[in-house]
């Protein structure tokens, strides 16, 4: 149903993650890949494309209504007495049932539509990210914690929508540094913290000194890579990181980081 939702008049143009169809449906990602599997098996799915985002890409699907037409109907009216009878009818209904039929032996609610226990997998998820917000819970300033539970629910949303729980924690570690020796006045509760979503700006700005960094040693390389040639006086700032990098890349061989001296780094 959450997937004939997003589709369109057609069945096409599905186009949302399994961590958002998760979220939304209640249900594990390992239990919405299982079933999309067995939709797609079955031929009522069918991939029509990708889409890309800021973690690679989203399938997109089409619902194949030639094949979900000729499904059987399960769709039936129950009366008061707890028979079915056919939903359509001739003539429009006076209020009389006729001819009614005897009650059903056993009731609707058959046991197989009783809803099974988490499995073992979706279990160790959940504990996974129970130990996950222990680490955010611990690591936020203890005099600034509030409303444990609705932390924990902001933070299981997060990770379902596909954040890192690692990243989560620097976050947090990060905010109780630059905020050390605020007063009370000028910081914010651990609630709101979490409900504004405001761990997010320390992932981006990790993320930004992470690519300047990468940035800065690429760029790095070839001045070394001169160095280790020519056996400068220099080569003895030069990282084993950065060797390691140059003899990957072909910028220099074996021998001459032995001639320069560094064969220890290799």
């Amino acid at each position: 149903m959450f997937l004939a939702d997003k589709a369109s008049d057609d069945g096409s143009g599905i186009w949302c993650s399994k961590n958002t169809i998760a979220l939304f449906t209640s249900l594990s990602k390992s239990t919405v890949k299982r079933i999309i599997n067995d939709f797609l098996k079955e031929g009522i799915l069918a991939e029509t494309g990708k889409r890309p985002n800021n973690h690679g890409y989203t399938v997109e699907y089409c619902i194949c209504l030639d094949h979900v037409t000729q499904l059987p109907s399960v769709y039936a009216c129950v009366n008061q007495r707890g028979s079915i009878m056919n939903s359509v009818h001739d003539e429009p209904q006076r209020g009389v049932i006729v001819n009614p039929q005897e009650g059903l032996s056993r009731t609707p609610n058959h046991p197989s539509t009783i809803l099974q226990p988490p499995t073992r997998e979706r279990e160790e998820a959940v504990e996974e990210v129970d130990i996950e917000f222990e680490k955010a819970w611990l690591a936020y300033p203890e005099d600034r914690r509030r409303n444990q539970k609705s932390c924990r629910e902001a933070f299981g949303s997060a990770i379902k929508l596909g954040a890192s729980p690692d990243s989560i924690v620097r976050a947090v570690l990060n905010y109780q540094k630059i905020t050390d020796g605020y007063t009370r006045s000028k910081v914010k509760f651990s609630d709101n913290w979490f409900k504004n979503v405001d761990w997010q700006q320390f992932i981006v700005k990790d993320a930004i000194d992470e690519f300047k960094t990468n940035q800065a040693f690429e760029a790095s390389l070839p001045k070394c890579a001169e160095w280790v040639r020519k056996v400068d006086s220099k080569c003895h700032i030069i990282s084993s990181h950065q060797i390691k990098a140059m003899l990957g890349a072909g910028m220099i061989t074996q021998t001459q980081v032995i001639l320069a001296g560094l064969e220890s780094k290799i």
